[in-house]
């Protein structure tokens, strides 16, 4: 997988076309990503006597790695991403600037 925890994604496809984020997880076998504030659903939730309360929830989903882009930290455009090997060292790169990521 080529995402990071901690990069700067934008959404490309789906109900949350546009948004940006902060990638929070990764979820590889899956190929999916959590986004912070993003891809966000309801939750009804009943109270009991163990301390939650009863309320209706924000609760994050995981977006499928192919509806998201990488937002480059260099030149902010979203990008795809290439892989170089060097000296026992992987590396990622920018595909639009050319500067490492």
């Amino acid at each position: 997988m080529k995402l990071r925890v901690g990069d700067n994604i934008k959404v490309v496809l789906g109900k949350d076309k546009g948004r940006e984020g902060k990638v929070e997880k990764l979820y590889p076998k899956e190929s999916s990503v959590l986004v912070s504030g993003v891809n966000l659903y309801k939750k009804h939730v009943k109270g009991n006597q163990g301390g939650v309360k009863a309320g209706i929830y924000d609760i994050p989903r995981a977006l499928n790695v192919a509806k998201v882009a990488l937002i480059c930290p260099s030149c902010k455009k979203i990008t795809r991403i290439k892989i170089k090997k060097e000296k026992n060292e992987i590396n990622r790169f920018c595909k639009k600037c050319n500067k490492k990521i």
